[in-house]
């Protein structure tokens, strides 16, 4: 009896370890493939470019001295509302009314200069007229000399007059003769005078001009000592106090700062290189700043600016957004957290955009190997097609079946869909899990989400 019921034992645990290797070796797990899923819906979608970027005036002018001198008094702080052509400080002008003084009794001489010479041309004019008539005068005297020596060369021929009568008409015709000369040497000398004396006038009045512009530069000086506000605005920024020292030397230091209009600002935005293509003016913006958070403030594309900028390899452009500033929110240098709108489209077709990321692990496992496969022959040529995405959708007790479809825009969650057998209402598979069958299977998933086996 003992060795029948070892026998009976034995037999037993062997049934068993066969029953169990079978289960183990031979029977499938109970898996089932468990999808969520989402429908397609129609309704709007905003592609937008974000970007950072500082609030600055449309205008901003930087009012600075032309002179270097002592800040004497100021007349405008920080805030202060400004208008065109105010006194907002003065330089120290004491030196500069100084030169205008100096300068002044320059002009003064040169105007006697002027009438030195002036009374000059006049004299010389005198002597000049004295001198022409003491030339008539010679060459009358040489004409009457010469009659008389004439009627004495006849006479003597005949011997009517001694030879010292010729010989005192020919000493007095030579003598007139001297005398012409002499009297046309004075006129030439007066001329010359009257010459001197009309060079010396246009010098002086050359003097008088020189002099009269050095004092225009002075009074022009002295004018710069007074600094008025170049614009209608606001001072956003004093740099100097009463008793400092500006230097006016190949730079004009800044004074004040005065933006022009703080109720019209302007973002100056950076937009990467891979998005700039994008942008193009009169493009709707909505922004926030972080002094107001609940704020959105709106604006649009004015310039793009052809000016790079890189930072640490990394190249933007400014694109500049004009906004409205009624209520005085925005203050110059803050920054702006924008978005630039750049396409929108109502009441189309749209997935989120983690349908278009998901494959079924078959698919993976096909692709893998078609890659294999291409890898050994030829390479395949490329087609001039336009790209297309591949989103999958449930089949009931099958596989999940592919559908190609063309994608729009997107808002970074949802997807356009251009074309594609996709309806509304249609539900996409976004993403997979093998769950067992049991207890712990999900039966539902967030709102606008399902479960697919």
């Amino acid at each position: 009896m003992k060795k029948k019921s070892l026998y009976w034992i034995w037999g037993g645990l062997l049934v068993a370890a066969a029953t169990a290797a079978y289960a183990y070796f031979f029977r499938a797990p109970s898996i089932t493939a468990v999808y969520r899923t989402a429908r397609v819906e129609r309704g709007s979608l905003s592609s937008q470019v974000t970007a950072n970027g500082t609030v600055n005036p449309v205008i901003t002018v930087l009012v600075g001295s032309q002179v270097s001198g002592r800040i004497q008094n100021l007349y405008a702080d920080y805030n202060t509302p400004v208008k065109k052509g105010q006194l907002i400080a003065q330089i120290d002008p004491a030196a500069f009314q100084a030169q205008v003084s100096q300068i002044d009794a320059k002009i003064q001489n040169a105007k006697a200069s002027i009438l030195n010479a002036e009374a000059d041309i006049g004299a010389a004019r005198s002597n000049l007229d004295v001198s022409k008539a003491n030339v008539v005068k010679a060459e009358v005297a040489v004409a009457d000399t010469r009659r008389n020596l004439d009627r004495n060369r006849e006479l003597f021929g005949k011997n009517l007059i001694a030879a010292s009568e010729m010989d005192a008409a020919q000493t007095a015709y030579d003598s007139a003769l001297a005398q012409l000369e002499a009297a046309r040497a004075q006129q030439r000398a007066s001329d010359a005078q009257l010459e001197s004396s009309r060079a010396r006038l246009i010098s002086s009045r050359a003097a008088l001009k020189q002099v009269e512009s050095e004092l225009e530069i002075a009074r022009l000086n002295l004018n710069y000592t007074r600094i008025t506000a170049p614009v209608n605005g606001i001072v956003i920024s004093r740099d100097v106090d009463v008793g400092q020292t500006v230097a006016a030397s190949l730079q004009a230091p800044t004074l004040f700062t005065i933006a022009q209009d703080l109720t019209d600002m302007q973002v100056e935005a950076n937009v990467s290189e891979a998005d700039i293509g994008r942008i193009a003016e009169n493009q709707e913006t909505f922004f926030t700043v972080d002094a107001f958070p609940q704020n959105i403030f709106r604006g649009r594309v004015t310039e793009i600016r052809n000016s790079p900028v890189s930072v640490q390899n990394v190249v933007s452009y400014i694109v500049v957004i004009r906004v409205k500033n009624p209520e005085m929110k925005l203050r110059p240098g803050m920054t702006a957290n924008a978005s630039i709108l750049v396409a929108r489209r109502d009441g189309v077709l749209k997935i989120p955009n983690t349908a278009l990321r998901f494959r079924p692990e078959f698919a993976i496992q096909e692709g893998a190997a078609r890659q294999k496969s291409a890898a050994a022959g030829p390479a395949p040529q490329a087609k001039a097609t336009a790209p297309v995405y591949r989103v999958w959708v449930p089949v009931p007790r099958q596989q999940p079946a592919a559908v190609e479809i063309t994608a729009g825009i997107s808002d970074g969650i949802f997807t356009e869909v251009l074309s594609g057998a996709l309806m509304e209402g249609q539900e996409v598979i976004v993403a997979a899990a093998n769950l067992k069958n049991s207890k712990n299977s999900p039966s539902s998933g967030p709102p606008g989400f399902g479960m697919r086996r």
